[in-house]
């Protein structure tokens, strides 16, 4: 059965939302924030922009690609997409009009420093501002003209369902692998929404996808189908590429994914999974973090879709319908020169030797983090109460200093952990401290980049403990600043070597880059005390080696890399786009694009009548299971409509019919039993029978099958293995079945038996074979193989 919000995606697209509240389930009501009708469905092959005879306003937006807008009429353009733009917005201290300029810490804008120089980059996003309506057209103008950004703007109250309530009350915990047990609090309540998740709530994934569909208008408005790449980024829009793929079918899309994607069992949970799967394999190149968050986007695309990935000149790629999704594993940096300019500041130097003299004689572990659930700051506290405990010697020597970012939401859970973490800190100072000695300094503000910056420089070890995370480029930052810039006071030792120590979680996206870390498991709080211990306790030659081992891959590996590499690989993907004949088919998030060899030709019909007619002899050769019955097919019994239609075809005396099968030839004699004329090819053509009334004909005189007891014992062993597995047993051939299965394990076992059985029966005179959710042996000799 397909979920609702699949089959009702054209409602959601004429803005049929349902009331607002938690459930989602009340009155109907139309029109709501005026999204337009998406269109149906293409059966034919050509451009998606043919189907949208029927909405006048879908064809004015699709004309707007020739706006007043420059385009890239002599060079290729990446068009940024994101939720929000990496520009900061202020009204005049008059109140008239808006000052706007660059957000220097957001990464999207460092991204430009990767693209080729000939490549242009525009940016479509949302404002961190409520720009009033009379004013957007006059702001869009100034951010395009000025900054190459469109604006979308979003009213509040879609603004307050689609990311509060849909992305940071449900998406974000979720794929933070919490599950939603409780609801969230109403849309319609004062309160503000919950990030401690909540309960699928469909009137918020409604907004969710009329959001998106705002961000695909403005996208239409500014681009070059033939000449632009569309970059997608985060959770945020994990719809828009299908919107962008039913309008240009051959639009070039890249979508990259920054937070942790969650295994399977975590995933599952989510009511619109399979709509979220298929909407992102619209893409032409997946970018994860990390080869957890891809291998488990891949489970997922095996266990729901039934789709298997392949790694090819080391690319991994998904088969979706004749096109090649890439998936591309690439850890976000950070951007140094930024980094370095601020180190260069003389307030820097300032702050720096002001915190020095502050911590003259101590030993300064850091934590950075922001005030949410996943971070693990009060597991950081307690690691620290017990180090101290355990080993007494860094009592008056040791200080966590903890940087706490204010929360970006709220929620009882939160509000809990906050709880938490001044009662931890209060009790350590209290039982650890002493005059001029407070062993946790907690900094719960904004910090400014330059003392957050110092704060990096002086401290002996950097910790992270996030119980789950994307990226964190906390560790990034801290190396940097440890390293310093030769010639400045800043610097921690500017004549001799530098030195950081590293100990941080291993359930964050940089981790895996961080091989001179200490790993640690949050929860494990005696394990990640000791950690610490090591960490200032190692002698001084050791934390050399581990940050000049950190700094050569965090200096080679920044943001420009990054975007550089994301940017190559979409070309790659995409270098087959115009050579290719597509269709489009599928209604609302079921919408894929089928695309053919390029020397593809669909056959006519008017053609094969013809030939047909004009034939003497004819051989008609018909596979049975999922040709004449659906593979899904519970009732493999061929319908009276089948036998009839066969009946016909072989009263024809030019005509010679053939089924041929993997079947036994007792169960297809007996299916056919009513058609005299038919000729059947059992167990892939080793019996053959011409018509009702001739007996069965083998392909070998003296059939040798001492193989099957060799062969079958092997096969037990796996079935009693895998749960959900059987043995078919055939006159000539053993077939074992993994459909029923778990796919991982039935796959990874089917692997293991090919080849074990391939050294088993190596002298036998058998062929082992895998096929689709099978392993089958049978004799080695010519005949007609269909599987």
């Amino acid at each position: 059965m397909m979920s609702r919000s699949y089959t009702n995606l054209l409602d959601l697209a004429a803005g049929n939302f349902a009331a607002l509240g938690p459930s989602g389930g009340g009155r109907r009501r139309s029109g709501s924030f005026g999204m337009k009708r998406m269109p149906r469905v293409m059966t034919v092959p050509g451009p998606l922009s043919d189907l949208d005879d029927d909405d006048d306003d879908e064809q004015a937006a699709t004309s707007s690609v020739a706006s007043d807008v420059p385009s890239s009429a002599v060079g290729e353009r990446i068009i940024v997409v994101a939720n929000q733009l990496p520009v900061v917005a202020r009204r005049r201290p008059d109140g008239r009009g808006w000052v706007f300029s660059w957000d220097e810490d957001s990464l999207l804008l460092r991204l430009r420093d990767g693209v080729p120089d000939e490549m242009e980059v525009f940016f479509v996003g949302s404002l961190r501002a409520d720009v009033p309506p009379a004013e957007q057209d006059e702001v869009s103008q100034t951010l395009i003209d000025g900054f190459r950004c469109a604006p979308v703007f979003l009213s509040p109250e879609l603004n307050e369902r689609f990311y509060h309530h849909f992305c940071k009350g449900y998406l974000w915990p979720l794929f933070h692998y919490m599950l939603p047990f409780a609801a969230q609090l109403s849309p319609t309540t004062e309160a503000a929404p919950s990030s401690d998740g909540g309960r699928f709530d469909r009137s918020a994934w409604e907004a969710y996808v009329l959001a998106n569909k705002h961000f695909y208008e403005k996208v239409v408005e500014v681009i070059n189908p033939e000449d632009d790449y569309i970059w997608v980024h985060d959770y945020h829009l994990m719809a828009l590429p299908t919107f962008l793929r039913r309008r240009f079918n051959r639009l070039r899309i890249g979508f990259f994914l920054h937070s942790p994607f969650p295994s399977s069992e975590i995933y599952r949970t989510l009511p619109v999974r399979e709509e979220v799967l298929r909407t992102l394999l619209n893409c032409d190149l997946i970018g994860f973090h990390t080869f957890d968050y891809a291998r488990h986007f891949l489970s997922c695309c095996s266990r729901m879709l039934g789709l298997e990935y392949q790694s090819k000149r080391g690319y991994i790629g998904l088969e979706y319908f004749g096109r090649t999704v890439g998936i591309k594993i690439m850890p976000m940096g950070i951007h140094m020169g930024q980094l370095q300019s601020v180190l260069r500041l003389p307030e820097q130097e300032q702050k720096v030797a002001e915190l020095r003299q502050r911590f003259e004689g101590k030993t300064v572990f850091l934590g950075v983090d922001d005030t949410d659930i996943f971070k693990g700051i009060n597991l950081k506290l307690l690691a620290f109460e017990t180090m101290l405990r355990m080993h007494p010697k860094w009592q008056g020597r040791a200080v966590l200093v903890q940087i706490a970012n204010p929360p970006r939401g709220k929620g009882k859970e939160l509000e809990t952990i906050q709880a938490e973490i001044r009662v931890t800190c209060e009790r350590i100072n209290r039982d650890f401290g002493r005059t001029g000695y407070s062993p946790v300094v907690f900094i719960d503000r904004n910090v400014p980049s330059v003392e957050r910056l110092a704060y990096y420089t002086i401290a002996e070890c950097v910790v992270v403990t996030a119980v789950r995370d994307g990226m964190n480029l906390t560790p990034y930052e801290y190396i940097v600043c440890r390293q310093g810039i030769p010639g400045s006071e800043s610097a921690p030792e500017v004549s001799g070597p530098k030195k950081s120590m590293l100990v941080v979680s291993e359930f964050i996206g940089c981790s895996p880059s961080l091989s001179g870390a200490i790993r640690v498991n949050p929860w494990n709080i005696e394990t990640t005390a000791e950690a610490l211990n090591e960490a200032i306790s190692v002698s001084e030659q050791e934390k050399q080696l581990r940050h000049g081992k950190h700094y050569r891959y965090v200096s080679t590996h920044d943001v420009a890399y990054w975007s550089r590499s994301f940017v190559q690989d979409l070309e790659r993907a995409c270098k087959d786009h115009f050579r290719k004949p597509c269709w489009g088919i599928g209604l609302g998030f079921g919408f894929r694009v089928v695309a053919l060899d390029p020397h593809f030709s669909k056959l006519n019909l008017d053609t094969i009548v013809m030939s047909y007619e004009r034939a003497k002899s004819r051989a008609i050769l018909l596979d049975y299971d999922g040709t004449l019955v659906p593979q899904a097919s519970i009732n493999k019994e061929p319908s009276a409509e089948i036998v009839s239609i066969i009946n016909t075809l072989c009263s024809d005396s030019n005509n010679i019919v053939f089924i041929v099968s993997g079947r036994s030839r007792d169960s297809l004699g007996s299916m056919f039993a009513s058609c005299p004329k038919l000729g059947l090819a059992a167990e892939h053509g080793y019996f053959l029978r011409w018509t009702r009334d001739e007996e069965w004909q083998t392909i070998t005189r003296t059939p040798d099958f001492g193989w099957m007891q060799m062969a079958e014992p092997v096969m037990n062993l796996y079935t009693e293995a895998t749960d959900g597995s059987y043995i078919e047993t055939k006159e000539t051939a053993l077939v074992w079945h993994h459909q029923d299965a778990d796919p991982g394990f039935g796959s990874s076992q089917a692997k293991e038996m090919l080849d074990h059985l391939e050294s088993v029966l190596a002298n036998e005179p058998v062929a082992v074979k895998s096929g689709q959710f099978i392993v089958e042996v049978k004799p080695q000799v010519c005949g007609i193989d269909i599987i």
